[in-house]
């Protein structure tokens, strides 16, 4: 079976997504075309060598629905013969893209393809694809799960009073990941990902400042007295400053395999070693990161002394910690430039956006493995491993 490798890996900045963000004006068709264009000026390819390009977006109704990922790259001026498809697995979209295109070309099926991910939460805000009054479930699941599922800050907090993680510990985590993001930033370890976009060169929400102080001061984000009454050991831990805020973003990275690479004059940057996706509870919703981890570090014959670096989306301070403490993953070696509570999380664009990060920070440091996993909505999980060529 032929391998398959990174070349290029490059994403926007990521701005606040709301109205006046930094890329709020930006069509999110613009925002992925800008990657695509990206991706084929810094390589240097012929797109029109691109056998597939596989994006992942969360909300796709709006400015977002119609196969986004297809209009981008009419837009970045590939050529109309290139096909293009528009993917959903929740927050690990983009990630799930890479699978796809990974395995299609370690399966023979592509020789050039391109993963990739988009979200405007500023223009298509989060949940715009579930009209009022509907039901988005069924009777099946209403079924099986009478008591109700909940949204993802209650699973937020359920996980937290889970694992007894203390407001303190969330907010010093939170704290951390912006600290470390601001001396990506400063030392200029983030520059040689990001494509400058309309003035925008640097991502929006960092906040170097902030302090457990500051973060102590905020309310609970998910309070509800039902949900309260239903689950009496939350403590109500979760708020603005220790979950991920809401952003407009774009990420995009070129797969091909080592034979392809060689051929074109492309260097690797990574190989994609070993795949992993898994079910979890609905409920709790965002442990699966857990078993994912588990699980492809089993097929990849490895452990996790193994790793030098994880990127593990931080869609919240509890996802992250409760990971950490079931693994016993060393927190020095996860998210080393920030994580999304700090660089932000544009849905269906994070799963490449860590993708992007994880490769430069593997070369810029040396790293032989890296590990990245996301938690998605629904009970679901993606882990994939990548190794240094």
């Amino acid at each position: 079976m032929r391998d398959a490798v990174i070349v290029e890996a490059v994403r926007t900045p990521i701005g606040k997504g709301k109205p006046g963000g930094a890329l709020a004006h930006i069509h999110p068709v613009e925002l992925l075309a800008h990657t695509l264009r990206s991706l084929v000026e810094r390589s240097g390819v012929d797109p029109a060598l691109v056998d597939d390009v596989i994006g992942g977006t969360v909300d796709q109704v709006g400015e977002q629905a119609m196969n986004t990922t297809r209009y981008a790259a009419l837009s970045a001026g590939f050529p109309e013969s290139v096909p293009a498809t528009t993917v959903d697995r929740q927050c690990g979209s983009s990630q799930q893209a890479v699978h796809f295109a990974a395995q299609g070309v370690m399966a023979g099926a592509y020789d050039l393809v391109v993963a990739c991910g988009v979200e405007s939460m500023s223009r298509v805000p989060m949940w715009s694809n579930v009209p009022p009054g509907k039901d988005p479930f069924g009777p099946g699941v209403a079924e099986r799960y009478p008591d109700g599922l909940v949204p993802q800050g209650i699973s937020a907090e359920l996980i937290a009073a889970k694992w007894s993680l203390t407001r303190e510990r969330m907010d010093a985590f939170a704290v951390s990941s912006h600290r470390k993001a601001a001396q990506a930033w400063s030392a200029g370890r983030l520059d040689p990902e990001v494509a400058p976009l309309d003035g925008v060169a640097r991502d929006e929400c960092v906040r170097p400042d902030t302090s457990a102080e500051v973060l102590a001061g905020l309310k609970p984000a998910y309070y509800d007295p039902g949900f309260a009454e239903r689950f009496p050991q939350i403590e109500w831990n979760v708020t603005a400053g220790n979950a991920s805020p809401v952003n407009d973003g774009a990420s995009a990275v070129l797969i091909t395999s080592s034979e392809t690479a060689a051929r074109l004059g492309l260097r690797p940057l990574a190989r994609l070693h070993s795949f992993a996706v898994t079910g979890s509870d609905p409920l709790l919703m965002l442990t699966g990161v857990v078993p994912a981890t588990e699980k492809v570090l089993r097929r990849a014959s490895l452990t996790l002394d193994d790793i030098d670096l994880f990127e593990v989306n931080e869609a919240f301070s509890s996802v992250v910690l409760a990971w950490q403490q079931e693994t016993g993953a060393d927190l020095a070696k996860v998210n080393v430039n920030g994580g999304a509570l700090a660089l932000g999380h544009p849905l269906g664009a994070s799963g490449t956006r860590l993708t992007t990060t994880l490769v430069h920070a593997m070369r810029e440091r040396g790293a032989r493995y890296g590990l990245q996993t996301m938690c998605e909505a629904g009970g679901l999980a993606n882990a994939m491993i990548l190794e240094s060529v």
